[in-house]
């Protein structure tokens, strides 16, 4: 699997495989309490983007065509009958949709997209009312992941930390902002979005639009919290993931 992909807690008689891709500024450790809950209901890998820990110093990815190669390249029998489900949370949701129309038109469609605080594609990418990252100074930065709750305060205090924390958040940012959505054919798969009721950047109504993205069963999980509600709610999530893979309709909330 190279240096894309870890697996932290493998259970490879799970019968499916779920990849999960980290949000903007993550490193595959985000994932690892989910992966944990989830091991056994599925066999969890995870997405390392390069210029993070272990790959620290690697140049940044650049395009979501770069990531969506690089990860099929790594990911091993996503073509030959094993089923693989992908679940991505905020720029994670972005990238997993676009493996998943890469996979469907190679004739191997996932067994699942799960689609965690992000707005569904065909919508603008953020509030008018929120500038590019690449237009923020530090300390604007600094605020914005502030306000999403995604890093420890006592880190974005730390002027020691920031040099390491901010250049894979603006990197990846850049690339969101590079990102074209084109229209294409809906998935075949069944979607399932989660998002949380007090996200300040991703209204509940924008979640609901993913809908549209598939042909499948499609339902919407609204759950108490903010852009990083997931992290209280591993349980809730995983049976989620459970009912949707075993064909059931999970009920949404």
């Amino acid at each position: 699997m190279g240096d894309w992909i870890r697996c932290f807690h493998p259970a490879p008689d799970a019968g499916t495989r779920l990849l999960f891709f980290p949000h903007a500024g993550g490193s595959a450790s985000a994932y690892h309490p989910l992966s944990a809950a989830a091991s056994g209901v599925v066999d969890p890998h995870v997405v390392q983007y390069p210029g993070r820990q272990e790959r620290f110093g690697e140049p940044f990815a650049e395009r979501a065509e770069d990531v969506v190669d690089a990860v099929l390249a790594a990911l091993p029998r996503w073509d030959d009958g094993v089923p693989t489900a992908l679940f991505g949370h905020s720029m994670g949701a972005l990238l997993a949709f676009e493996t998943a129309r890469r996979m469907t038109a190679a004739g191997h469609p996932p067994a699942a997209l799960f689609v965690s605080g992000r707005r569904a594609p065909s919508l603008p990418p953020r509030p008018a009312t929120v500038r590019p990252v690449a237009e923020m100074s530090d300390a604007e930065l600094v605020e914005e992941m502030r306000n999403l709750s995604g890093t420890a305060n006592e880190l974005l205090a730390s002027p020691e930390l920031l040099p390491i924390i901010l250049p894979p958040v603006r990197a990846d940012y850049r690339l969101l902002d590079n990102h074209v959505h084109r229209d294409g054919p809906p998935l075949d798969c069944p979607v399932v979005a989660l998002t949380g009721d007090a996200d300040p950047r991703v209204p509940v109504e924008s979640v609901r639009v993913w809908e549209n993205e598939t042909r499948g069963d499609f339902s919407c999980h609204v759950l108490s919290g903010g852009h990083f509600f997931l992290d209280r709610h591993h349980a809730y999530v995983t049976d989620v993931i459970a009912s949707t893979l075993a064909g059931r309709s999970a009920s949404a909330r």
